[in-house]
């Protein structure tokens, strides 16, 4: 006698939103889901003693292993505004015509070297300590802006060096110099912006680490670092009339001239690109609030993949 059994109908699979549902009846959220950007801010802010201990750790262990130690902090953009007087002050003839151009050329070399070290320590931010991105949940904003922090402290340790400089050249101490305050402070945000800015590229694409050298280079030749934009374009009525405009108004040199303009009394207002104040604030702005969006968008992907 055959027996027939029963046998229940197959039941389809469940789909994302029946899955979806019962992930949210029981309190489930995705692993590293990126939040509201209120609610990231708010994240960000609670971790600001974690930022901060993070990048003053960085900057003790940065030269842990040289004799000099710390020193280094001061040497390395003392030894690059050796180099550079040598071969585009002495050799080029670029300090002609320029005052105080030891003062001059040495301010410019340690305002850009904090953007420098700032964008290429944020293009390595992810992509450099995925080890940390994938075993712990933060803010992951919390990296670059740490990084950009950690060369701000270094800047306030060569700003020492620097003041010993402009005193022995002679530039007299001047209520002038107050105005360095804000205009850090201006550059410091640009700064963070950009670092987040290339922390999000370069987790994406790591080989861009090994571009940004060259990008910088370039940047810092037509930031006027080591020559005045203003003596130049004097000595060159055949440039097109756009060209001075546009070499003034790059950031990098905004923040440059901004500091020369607090710094050395040589260096005069007529020197400044116009509405100086409101460039610099505007790149602040742009790059500060539009990197920290742009970062924040990619937030569930980082340390993924």
């Amino acid at each position: 006698m055959s027996q027939v059994l029963d046998t229940p109908p197959p039941t389809a699979p469940p789909t994302d939103d029946d899955l979806t549902a019962l992930a949210a009846r029981h309190g489930l959220a995705v692993s590293g889901a990126r939040p509201s950007l209120p609610e990231y801010v708010r994240q960000l802010w609670a971790r600001r003693h974690f930022i901060t201990a993070f990048s003053t750790a960085k900057l003790t262990a940065q030269y842990s292993q040289a004799k000099l130690g710390q020193v280094w902090q001061v040497m390395t953009p003392l030894l690059n505004a050796a180099v550079y007087y040598f071969i585009f002050g002495v050799l080029l003839g670029t300090k002609r015509n320029v005052p105080d151009y030891v003062p001059f050329l040495v301010t410019g070399v340690f305002i850009w070297t904090f953007t420098q070290s700032s964008i290429m320590a944020g293009t390595r931010a992810i992509s450099g300590n995925l080890g940390l991105v994938r075993a712990l949940h933060f803010p992951r904003a919390a990296l670059p802006i740490s990084f950009a922090l950690q060369q701000l402290q270094q800047l306030l340790f060569s700003m020492a060096a620097l003041v010993v400089i402009l005193l022995c050249f002679g530039v007299p101490l001047a209520a002038s110099w107050l105005l360095a305050i804000p205009a850090l402070v201006l550059q410091s945000t640009f700064n963070a912006g950009v670092s987040m800015i290339m922390a999000r590229m370069g987790a994406k694409t790591p080989d861009i680490a090994q571009l940004m050298p060259f990008v910088l280079r370039t940047w810092m030749y037509v930031s006027g670092v080591m020559w005045s934009i203003d003596k130049l374009a004097k000595g060159h009525h055949d440039w097109p009339s756009w060209v001075v405009p546009v070499l003034q108004a790059n950031p990098a040199a905004v923040y440059i001239d901004l500091m020369r303009y607090s710094l050395i009394d040589s260096f005069h207002a007529s020197q400044l690109p116009h509405h100086v104040w409101a460039l610099a604030v505007g790149w602040a702005l742009v790059a500060g609030v539009g990197g920290f969006i742009y970062f924040w968008k990619a937030e569930e992907t980082y340390g993924r993949g």
